[in-house]
């Protein structure tokens, strides 16, 4: 029986409120139609192209599709009984009447139709509609219908497939539809030389791949077309005429389309301009010039009408504005400009350019402008048409040439523009009907969306329901389906201003005013429209023309405030105050002896200030002490979010009593008190300001501020947002509007007010300062709106300002910094790890610790506590929580691993606000416990949560006044906590749990956490180059010799490589690689305690019983065992295999690891991939250019990853690892081949052959050629290329120091270590694990003696 089947439960009557909903709409797309082809049709269109073009456009809608074909046939008669519809339309407008509500659009649109009805025929069956347009407008429809009829597509492409090439296009007006015009082009392979006003739209530009000029004319130079695509008129005059104007810069010959939506006599008018305007008037001016001056002729002063004819761009008006000067014999000025309605038409500047113009307006929106698939109305002469075809061609999907010359394109667009504007009024005056006659808006709309106003309704009722069942269901409207969604949702998200319309529409009004015709339903949307700019919403979507309804008759068309795109809303505001007020406000501060006493009810409130004291204590004593140091504003962190509503009203009024007693106690103390909330609107409102004001006296006024910019909050329109990602949701619709203790329901302020103070304080009674006032008024604006709040004088007035972090800073005047890091706090040569702890449970927060583990799961602990076991089961569960958690917190800083200590992410509130606030309480104070049983001194420590960051700091950490430094993240604040702190100095990261988007706690902590290496091998030799000494390179083989070295680098203070050669590397394998590289980056200064491998802790429950936390070394192997790369599980197998894990951080010393003598390819590309900081390339064994072949690849292989390269000169002689090279195969290094292998190659080091040998020296000693040293030295410096000495074994110290004074920055030692080693192992000890110790102490004493001798000790 039918298609679809709507229910509007109990709804009686729904079925004919509907139907007269889709009969209003009718109506008026009936009578616009009718408009619209009147209107094209005195312009020059044919009815029939126009009714072709608009069915596909914006324009259209299903009464213009289906019914003007029916009017342009002269058969309307058949299909319509235009009486009974007028009548139908005077029982909607009677039924409006009832309900108080205006229609202005359809008592127009049914006064026209009866003005037509009375005027055609008796026989109202016979009625033809289109005879009603030639009664009552004056013009036979059908005659102009007869005339001969073209195709404007069949037009295009002729005009498209002769057109001239184009390379170089300039484009004025890069916003949103010329922005993805102008790209779109470039994707087209045009040159696009782009200008906008707005200089970061040109940099985005510029960043697109297009040219970008400083004005209209630079972009105007050398190109074969310009595209001008502005807001209106006057954008173009100026663009095209004004300071640095286009016009004076465009080459002969070129071509300008006018993309702009501008009325069609404006277009006439700038061709006339373009072609030094016509033969008629350069002969006036040549009147003008020579003084002649001539008859009249039979009275009449000028023929105009023959001579308007040949210049048809020409207003009538200008010829005479030009002419009477003339016949009236006024002094006349030689050669200077014609002016017609303010614009200049020079005919002697760039009279012989040729500049061509195309009119082509655009139809589509952004989304089609830059996919290039964009309707284009274009009219000119056939010249300018085929100038421009190509580049017309390539923005559009649908390109109609309109005959007529210019201005015919943009009568189209006009026409268009009229119909669309119409549909869109016409949209918000039926849904604002349907809302006042009771109907559910968003079930009307899905209703018309499949009705066309002869739909054929069968009604059936049922208990409650009313079941409306529709047949014959036809194509929705186009407007209407487009808009109303908006209207709906209460997005007004810009896509096309209501200021847009006032524009179009008002060329709508000034083209039927000029033609003498009435366009009645245009003209009352047009005021519609206007009426919506005047109240302040000309920069919304157009389809906030509803608003104009919704305040006349009181009606909401909405459902619910609607989440909205962030940057299209932000985009759409006024201009910010081009002053800066900040100077004005610290020189006013200056002036100004009153102190600013924040009560902040908790820490996140200094998000936005920095070099401001915190107090965590308000005793009278230490607020004396504060205000006799006369800051401009000092904190007061009172953490009342905490408490119940009684606490935190006492709190309250006790901290005012305290702030009075001590400001009177000092000196011309005055202070002024502001309540820092949260800006997500939690907190004990009003309990706190009616707490202040019985203490502080009576305020003239409370200001509500809650805007914080930094963490995305947004008042607009009296309505706050919160900003999550790329949208803006209304508070009251976020995790925060749910909040167990202080949950509200309104995002509107002044609801929000009136249902925080359960109605004491109306909305109605609620003053605003809008973003309007704001940004176009200024601080005078500002300043009288809230003086006129009593009638009085601002000055003496007091007011009481509860308000988010970004009011502070601006009232002080504080200029933001930069981000806070670690070096700035002096720790980044640290290698402590961090500690997280997450008391907030807010959605947000739980996203942000997902986050975390994503990103540095790899560098960080997890430790979840139960927050049923902390708060809701007994004392000695919460007490073995706690206690597992302290001890888990320390071993993992103890390990170096950023440690996060966390709730349980499941919400557990009680059966009331207090029970939820006790519920918190008791989490917050089990975190207090295990914070403050950590021993092991954190690199910095972030609290998540404003409880728990005040909880941590005063109780656990024991803080009484902290010092904000800054922040560490815009919106979170860093505090450096007082001395008498557990910790002092130790960065205190405040982390509000409201702020930033899921990676910004990620992003905090990838930021404080200590750097894996802070050390490379280049760095390691450069130091040594700068301080004249030597690193030495110790070959390891196993973990005893890793730890040796490690234990005298850390001993003397002193830099050292491990260094692997490949015959260790075999036996060994990458796990060898993976402990040296544990090592070096967890290498510590000496004197630092070191826990053991299998770590235990003593379980003080049961004396007798040892805990074995060994297997969370192992874990960190066997969670990573399928780690992205190698690299990551090599790294944390070294790092358990290593297990000196310090307890006491200080400062790092560097170490790094080498790849040694590595003479394949295969086992140096193998060296590359596993986490080396360096290798060497020899190839001492190859013909010297196959050396420098392949050391060159090798080379640039490891530089891609920042690896320093050392390669060999020479051979030496000696034997290492098991490999031996003859002494008749030794080669000392060649100055002459060393400049060019330098120059092929690009090393960072070369290892020299200087009689230097490996393993052990003869008898003899030693002989090394210095001098060839020498001249190698002073090769090596011209490069800037370190030197390297092999074989430092038994080297004699003098021999030592003289190499290092010639340049030897790294020495390798391998001989006498692996001896030590072979030497303890080879005495008698009793157990493995004596000889491994021996074996260890043994080389440690051999490297450190090395160390002193090479002179790195204590150059750490």
């Amino acid at each position: 029986m039918s298609e679809k089947l709507y229910i509007f439960e109990d709804e009686v009557g729904a079925g004919r409120k509907v139907k007269m909903v889709n009969e209003l709409l009718e109506g008026i797309h009936l009578v616009a139609s009718m408009e619209a082809i009147l209107l094209g049709t005195q312009s020059g269109i044919h009815p029939w192209i126009l009714y072709d073009i608009i069915s596909n456009a914006a324009g259209s809608s299903w009464v213009f599709q289906n019914h003007v074909p029916k009017i342009l046939s002269g058969d309307y008669g058949k299909y319509f009984d235009l009486t009974t519809f007028v009548q139908n339309l005077r029982a909607v407008l009677d039924v409006a009447k009832s309900h108080t509500f205006p229609l202005p659009l359809l008592a127009v649109a049914h006064q026209q139709l009866l003005y037509g009805c009375s005027r055609t025929c008796k026989d109202n069956s016979q009625t033809a509609l289109f005879k009603v347009s030639e009664t009552v407008l004056g013009m036979s429809i059908a005659d102009a219908c007869s005339a001969e009829k073209y195709v404007p597509e069949k037009l295009a492409e002729d005009i498209v497939a002769s057109s001239n090439s184009v390379k170089r296009v300039g484009f004025i007006g890069l916003g949103a539809m010329g922005f993805g015009m102008a790209t779109h082009l470039l994707k087209s392979n045009y040159i696009v030389l782009g200008y906008d006003v707005y200089k970061p739209t040109l940099s985005r530009f510029e960043s697109a791949g297009g040219l970008v000029g400083d004005s209209p004319a630079e972009v105007s130079k050398d190109v074969d077309v310009l595209i001008v695509m502005v807001a209106n008129e006057a954008q173009a005059e100026s663009a095209l005429y004004g300071n640095h104007g286009a016009v004076s810069a465009l080459p002969a010959g070129s071509s300008i389309i006018l993309s702009s939506t501008v009325s069609p006599e404006f277009v006439s008018q700038l061709e006339g301009r373009l072609q030094g305007f016509c033969t008629v008037l350069n002969f006036i001016a040549h009147i003008l010039h020579v003084g002649f001056f001539p008859f009249r002729n039979s009275g009449v002063l000028f023929p105009y009408a023959p001579l308007h004819n040949q210049c048809s761009h020409v207003p009538r008006e200008a010829l005479e504005d030009l002419w009477m000067p003339l016949v009236e014999k006024r002094p006349l000025t030689k050669r200077r400009p014609l002016v017609y309605r303010g614009y200049s038409y020079d005919t002697n500047k760039d009279e012989h350019k040729n500049l061509k113009l195309v009119d082509a307006p655009v139809s589509g929106g952004v989304a089609r402008a830059a996919l290039g698939t964009l309707t284009i109305m274009a009219s000119g002469t056939d010249e300018a048409l085929k100038s421009a075809g190509l580049v017309l061609s390539a923005l559009s999907e649908k390109l109609y040439i309109i005959e007529g010359g210019c201005g015919a394109g943009s009568s189209m667009k006009m026409v268009n523009q009229l119909l669309a504007g119409v549909h869109i009024a016409s949209a918000a005056e039926a849904m604002a009907f349907g809302a006042r006659l009771g109907l559910h808006t968003r079930m009307l709309f899905e209703v018309i969306m499949n009705s066309g106003g002869a739909s054929c309704f069968l009604l059936k009722w049922s208990t409650g329901y009313l079941n409306l069942v529709l047949k014959d269901v036809p194509e929705c409207f186009t407007m209407f389906g487009n808009r109303v969604p908006h209207m709906l949702d209460g997005d007004y998200t810009p896509y096309s201003a209501v200021n847009i319309f006032v524009k179009d529409l008002g060329i709508v009004s000034h083209e039927c005013s000029s033609r003498k015709i009435p366009l009645h339903i245009s003209t009352v949307a047009h005021q519609q429209f206007i009426s919506g700019s005047a109240a302040g919403w000309g920069r919304l979507d157009d389809a906030a023309v509803v608003k104009v309804y919704e305040t006349i008759a009181g009606v909401t068309v909405e459902d619910k405030l609607p989440v909205l795109k962030k940057e299209d809303v932000l985009g759409s505001l006024p201009l910010e105050w081009s002053a800066d007020p900040i100077e004005e406000i610290q020189q006013l501060d200056q002036n100004a002896s009153k102190t600013l006493v924040v009560l902040d009810d908790d820490p996140t409130g200094t998000q936005t200030v920095h070099d401001i004291e915190v107090l965590t204590e308000w005793n009278v004593e230490s607020l004396v002490e504060q205000f006799s140091k006369r800051p401009k504003c000092f904190f007061i962190l009172t953490n009342s979010r905490a408490l119940s509503s009684e606490k935190a009203i006492e709190l309250t009024k006790d901290i005012c009593r305290n702030l009075d007693i001590a400001a009177k106690s000092v000196q011309n103390a005055s202070y002024t008190v502001v309540l820092r909330g949260d800006s997500t609107l939690r907190g004990h409102f009003p309990e706190a300001t009616d707490a202040a004001v019985s203490v502080l006296g009576e305020m003239d006024a409370w200001i509500i501020c809650p805007f914080f910019l930094q963490g995305g909050r947004y008042t607009i329109g009296d309505v706050h947002y919160v900003a999550d990602s790329d949208r803006l949701v209304p508070a009251g619709e976020t995790e925060f509007a749910k909040d167990a203790s202080f949950g509200y329901k309104s995002s509107n302020l002044r609801e929000w007010v009136e249902e925080k103070t359960k109605g004491r304080v109306s909305s109605a009674s609620v003053a605003s300062v809008s973003i309007q006032l704001l940004r176009k008024g200024g601080p005078d604006a500002v300043c009288e709106h809230l003086s006129n709040l009593q009638k009085a004088e601002m000055k003496g007035k007091r007011f009481l300002c509860r308000t988010a972090a970004s009011f502070v800073s601006a009232r002080i005047g504080i200029k933001p910094k930069a981000p806070i890091t670690p070096k700035d706090m002096g720790i980044n040569k640290e290698k402590n790890a961090g500690l997280i702890v997450v008391g907030s449970y807010v959605p947000k927060t739980t996203k942000q610790i997902t986050e975390l583990k994503t990103q540095c799961g790899d560098k960080l602990r997890s430790i979840e506590i139960s927050v049923e076991k902390l708060a809701l089961r007994s004392l000695e569960e919460r007490e073995e929580e706690i206690k597992h958690a302290a001890q888990m917190a320390d071993i993992f800083l103890r390990a170096c691993k950023d440690t996060l200590i966390m709730t349980s992410r499941e919400l557990i509130t009680g059966s009331s606000p207090s029970q939820s606030l006790d519920i918190n309480f008791k989490v917050s104070s089990a975190l207090v416990e295990i914070v403050r049983r950590i021993k092991t001194r954190p690199r910095y420590i972030l609290a998540k949560g404003g409880i728990t960051s005040s909880d941590l700091a005063t109780k656990a950490l024991g803080a009484r006044r902290a010092k904000v430094v800054g922040q560490a993240l815009a919106g979170v604040p860093l505090w450096q906590l007082g001395p008498e702190s557990k910790h002092p100095a130790v960065p205190y990261i405040v982390f509000p749990g409201n702020v930033g988007d899921s990676t910004a706690v990620a992003q905090v902590v990838k930021n404080w956490a200590c750097p894996i290496r802070l050390s490379s091998t280049k760095e390691l030799l450069q130091n040594a180059q700068t301080g004249g000494y030597a690193v030495g390179a110790f070959n390891v083989y196993n973990l005893e010799g890793v730890k040796a070295v490690i234990a005298a680098a850390e001993e003397e203070n002193s830099p050292a490589i491990l260094q692997i050669h490949p015959g260790a590397f075999k036996p060994a394998g990458p796990p060898l690689v993976a402990c040296c590289v544990a090592a070096a980056e967890q290498a510590k200064v000496s004197g630092i305690v070191r826990a053991k491998t299998n770590i235990k802790l003593r379980d003080t429950t049961t004396p007798d019983k040892d805990e074995d936390y060994s297997h969370v070394l192992i874990h960190d192997a066997r969670s990573h065992a399928f780690a992205t790369t190698r690299l990551q599980y090599l790294r944390v197998l070294g790092k358990v295999m290593i297990g000196s894990l310090p307890s006491t951080i200080l400062k790092m010393v560097p170490i790094t690891v080498h790849f040694d003598h590595g003479s394949s390819m295969s086992e140096l590309e193998e060296a590359v991939e596993l986490g080396y900081d360096s290798l060497m390339v020899d190839g001492s064994h190859l013909p010297f250019k196959e050396n420098i072949s392949m050391t060159k690849y090798m080379t640039c292989l490891a530089h891609a990853r920042n690896m320093l390269v050392e390669a060999e000169l020479g051979r030496l002689s000696g034997t290492e690892d098991d490999l031996t090279v003859k002494d008749y195969e030794a080669k000392l290094t060649s100055v002459s081949q060393a400049r060019e292998f330098l120059d092929e190659t690009g090393i960072d080091a070369l290892a020299v052959c200087i009689g230097n040998v490996h393993g052990t020296y003869p008898a003899s000693g030693p002989n090394l050629r210095l001098d060839l040293l020498k001249d190698l030295h002073a090769l090596s410096a011209e490069k800037g290329v370190f030197l390297v000495l092999h074989g430092a074994s038994g080297l004699r110290k003098e021999l030592i120091k003289e190499c290092i004074e010639l340049g030897v920055r790294k020495f390798n030692v391998n001989t006498e270590v692996r001896k030590a080693y072979m030497d303890s192992v080879k005495c008698n000890h009793k157990d493995l694990i004596h000889v491994v110790t021996s074996a260890k102490e043994a080389m440690k004493a051999v490297i450190a003696e090395k160390m002193r001798l090479f002179g790195s000790s204590g150059k750490a």
